[in-house]
């Protein structure tokens, strides 16, 4: 039996008009299934707190579940290359410092991703300040004292990270240049194990996130010496500004969401629009704010040119502090 050609054009014409409604409707469902974030430190940290509030509002936005996945090590890039191997439909994110997306590539030579090339901005999360903390059993009670002691016995304190080429790495070794000091580094596989052997007296000094140590102050399990912006916090009370001692001195951690390199555009603007929106979120204000943390939000060109500024200026400090990890 012949096959009519022009009914069969037609049954190819009204089947690619099925697929073509079929793939429309499928880019509209996103989010069809959980989405998971990917948080490259261990739970308990900055990072994972804030990732988990963004989650909770992004499940609200998208009508969707958002799982928040923690996978620590190698200073994040475990976690990181999680996603830069996923495949890029929104459905696996990260959520990270600018350790994974703006400083280990100076300080791995065999990094396993480019961030520019492997990874697709979605938006900018949060600034956090970052506040120098001491196990209070130690003899200074001042961020001077701690200065002077640390001059009067170098090499006989030790100062803990977040992990190699973290931020609370490197700004401890933009201090120790700075105001020239000697203190050894301890780093750990994220900012709880780091906090722990802290307040147990492993260790004696830290910089972490405000939002990690200020509740360890308030109960007095730490004692805060400074904060390290070029001016003090005013949700900080009566901590000051490191600059105030050591001129110039400024660090302050960031925090965004990215996902695989080669989002979809639809994909992509969907996902800006629910983190935008959640951080407006007057309750998520609030509840930051209290620690000195300012949700900021933005688009994602935006976050990609940012996360290139600090790449240069970190990479400066990596080389001028010898830092290498491999």
């Amino acid at each position: 039996m012949k096959t009519n050609p022009i009914r069969h054009l037609a049954r190819l014409l009204a089947c690619g008009t099925l697929m073509a409604f079929a793939t429309a409707g499928m880019a509209q469902s996103f989010p069809s299934r959980p989405i998971t974030i990917v948080v490259p430190f261990p739970p308990g940290g900055t990072t994972d707190i804030l990732a988990r509030a963004v989650a909770e509002g992004m499940g609200r936005e998208l009508k969707q579940t958002v799982i928040v996945d923690n996978r620590p090590g190698a200073g994040g890039n475990v976690g990181t290359e999680v996603v830069v191997r996923a495949k890029p439909d929104g459905y696996t994110l990260l959520v990270s410092t600018a350790g994974p997306l703006s400083i280990n590539q100076h300080l791995y030579k065999r990094q396993g991703y480019d961030p520019v090339k492997d990874l697709s901005p979605i938006g900018m999360l949060a600034s956090v300040p970052i506040v120098l903390v001491t196990n209070p059993a130690q003899p200074y009670k001042t961020l001077a004292e701690f200065i002077a002691y640390a001059k009067s016995h170098p090499g006989k304190l030790s100062y803990g990270s977040q992990g190699n080429g973290t931020t609370s790495h490197l700004t401890m070794e933009l201090l120790k240049s700075q105001a020239g000091l000697d203190l050894v580094h301890v780093p750990y596989r994220g900012s709880s194990p780091a906090a722990n052997d802290l307040m147990g007296g492993a260790i004696q000094v830290m910089f972490d996130n405000s939002p990690s140590t200020l509740p360890f102050v308030e109960s007095g399990r730490m004692r805060g010496l400074g904060v390290a912006t070029a001016q003090p916090v005013a949700a900080i009370k009566g901590l000051p500004a490191i600059a105030e001692s050591v001129k110039g001195f400024e660090s302050v951690a960031w925090f965004a969401i990215v996902g695989p390199a080669a989002l979809p555009a639809d994909v992509l603007h969907k996902l800006n629009a629910a983190v935008n929106t959640t951080l407006k979120r007057p309750d998520l204000v609030q509840r930051f704010a209290a620690t000195g943390v300012e949700l900021t939000g933005g688009e994602p060109k935006a976050l990609a040119s940012f996360m290139q500024a600090e790449s240069l200026k970190w990479g400066k400090v990596v080389q001028s502090a010898g830092v290498s990890l491999d």
